[in-house]
C-alpha cells in the first residue's frame, strides 16, 4: 500500500516505538452531567472505569449488546470525544488535554474512521470522497487522485471511481468508506458496525479487508456480529459500560 507523507508536526507523536497506540486509564463517560448548581438527575453513565490498551498491529473486536457503550468507546479511542473521568492516550497524547482543534489534527494525521452509516457525501464521486481528507492534509491534486484511485483498486472498486454513493450498493459504499479511512495512512483504524447493514457474503468481504488492514496498523472494530470475534485477534466484551477480555 502506497504511503502518504502529510505534515505530522501539528500534534507530536510522543510514544516510543514499543508503546501502545491507545491507552485508556480508568475511563468513564457520563452524559447529562451538570456543570452548574442545577442537577436534574438524568445522568447516564455510558462507560465506567474502563482500562485497556491497544498495541501496534493488533486487530481488536469489541462486542456487546446494543446500548452497552461500544460506539461511545470508539469515539473516545478516535478522539472524537473526551472522557468525563480518566484519561485516553492516543499515540502518547492525552486527548482531554488537547483542544478540539488539536484533537482534529491528531485524528487527521493518525486515525482512520469507518462510520456505521458510511458518511459519504452524495454529490461527490467515490474517488472524490476517498480523497477528501488529503485536502486538509495539504496533499496536491494529482497526488490525491493517484492515492484515491490506488486505494479504490485495492478494495475492488477500480471500476467505480466516478460513481456517486447513490449509484453504489451497501457493500460498495462500505468499501469506499474503508478506502477513505486508509487514505491518510493512519496508525489506528476504528470501525463501527461495519457489517451491520450488509448481507452475509458482503460482510465477510468487509471483514477480510479489515483483517488485511490490520497487517500493518492497529484496528478496533465494534460490532455485535459474531464473525468479528472470529476475524479479530483479540476480543473485548462491553457489558453495562464495563469492558472485559472475551
Amino acid at each position: 500500500m502506497s504511503n502518504v507523507e502529510p505534515d505530522r508536526g501539528r500534534v507530536a507523536d510522543g510514544r516510543a516505538e514499543s508503546e501502545a497506540v491507545i491507552q485508556c486509564d480508568s475511563v468513564s463517560r457520563v452524559y447529562g452531567r451538570s456543570s452548574g448548581w442545577l442537577d436534574d438527575g438524568n445522568e447516564v453513565e455510558a462507560l465506567s472505569e474502563v482500562s485497556l490498551s491497544v498495541t501496534p498491529g493488533e486487530f481488536v473486536g469489541l462486542t456487546g449488546a446494543s446500548g452497552s457503550g461500544k460506539t461511545t468507546l470508539l469515539h473516545l479511542l478516535a478522539a472524537l470525544d473526551t472522557p468525563t473521568d480518566g484519561h485516553v492516550r492516543l499515540l502518547g497524547s492525552a486527548t482531554d488535554d488537547l483542544s478540539s482543534g488539536e484533537r482534529a489534527a491528531l485524528r487527521l494525521d493518525h486515525v482512520g474512521i469507518v462510520f456505521q452509516r458510511f458518511h459519504l457525501l452524495p454529490s461527490l464521486s467515490a474517488r472524490a470522497n476517498v480523497a477528501l481528507p488529503l485536502i486538509e492534509l495539504g496533499v496536491g491534486k494529482r497526488r490525491r487522485r493517484e492515492r484515491a484511485e490506488s486505494l479504490l483498486e485495492e478494495v475492488g472498486l477500480g471500476d467505480r471511481l466516478t460513481h456517486r454513493p447513490g449509484q453504489l450498493s451497501g457493500g460498495e459504499k462500505q468499501r469506499v468508506a474503508i478506502a477513505r479511512a486508509l487514505v491518510n495512512d493512519p496508525t489506528l483504524v476504528v470501525a463501527d458496525e461495519p457489517t451491520g447493514e450488509l448481507d452475509t457474503a458482503t460482510g465477510d468481504t468487509i471483514l477480510e479487508l479489515l483483517g488485511a488492514v490490520a497487517d500493518d496498523r492497529s484496528v478496533v472494530v465494534a460490532s455485535h456480529d459474531p464473525r468479528v470475534v472470529e476475524a479479530a485477534g483479540r476480543r473485548l466484551v462491553l457489558r453495562d459500560g464495563e469492558v472485559t477480555d472475551g
